[in-house]
């Protein structure tokens, strides 16, 4: 865990009450005028990358943001463009959206602009993920598609996030357990996010929003509703 604050959404993002925990992720990153660049990467397999960026854009504007972009990253290799990794590493409030976890999994490992990430969030950055986005920014996550529990970016280790929890992503919390009984499973419901602000406590994290966030640990399943904190 770094220095910036970290933020994972359960999905839906853009929308409802997902604003408490945006406009917290905007204060973090210095305010309005502060960089805000989206990252559709996981949108781009079937093509919906530009109109969810453009979602993105629209909406944090709508929160006040002055300087919002959607950067044109969408694969492996334009995560190596200079270009994008510049501006990924001036931003100060990064935001992965949702769509296929793989892709963008496999998109950013290992590559120029996700160093810049990293280099970003220890300088003070705001990096933040919605579903798929949440999901590849642990240590590990569960790609539906092939049915398989994959290594992710570590920024959260020896955790995986269940999206959409309240609709479908608790389904998966039985096989993973079985599958991988020592990691700690984290459900976070549509319109709902988890910060975690290290200025504050090391590693707290904090609900906003109208649904839950559930941990999965040591047998046990705890619920936490908006204020409410804990330790990953």
């Amino acid at each position: 865990m770094s220095a910036g604050a970290i933020i994972l959404a359960g999905g839906a993002e853009f929308g409802g009450g997902m604003d408490q925990a945006d406009r917290r992720a905007i204060q973090l990153a210095g305010g309005p005028a502060a960089p805000v660049r989206i990252i559709p990467a996981a949108a781009a397999p079937d093509h919906n990358d530009k109109r969810a960026g453009a979602s993105g854009v629209r909406w944090f504007q709508r929160l006040g943001c002055a300087d919002v972009v959607a950067a044109p990253l969408t694969d492996a290799r334009s995560a190596a463009d200079p270009a994008v990794v510049a501006e990924l590493r001036a931003a100060r409030l990064i935001y992965l959206l949702g769509g296929f976890p793989r892709h963008l999994g496999d998109s950013l490992a290992g590559s120029p602009a996700w160093a810049a990430i990293r280099e970003a969030l220890a300088d003070g950055a705001v990096v933040g993920g919605s579903s798929a986005g949440a999901m590849v920014l642990c240590g590990r996550y569960f790609d539906p598609g092939r049915g398989e529990l994959l290594d992710g970016l570590g920024l959260v280790p020896g955790v995986c996030v269940l999206p959409h929890h309240n609709t479908f992503g608790a389904r998966w919390a039985p096989r993973l357990l079985a599958e991988a009984p020592a990691l700690t499973l984290l459900g976070i419901d549509e319109y709902t996010a988890v910060v975690a602000e290290q200025s504050v406590a090391r590693n707290t994290w904090r609900v906003y929003g109208p649904g839950a966030a559930t941990v999965y640990r040591g047998g046990a399943a705890i619920t936490y509703q908006d204020g409410g904190t804990f330790h990953l």
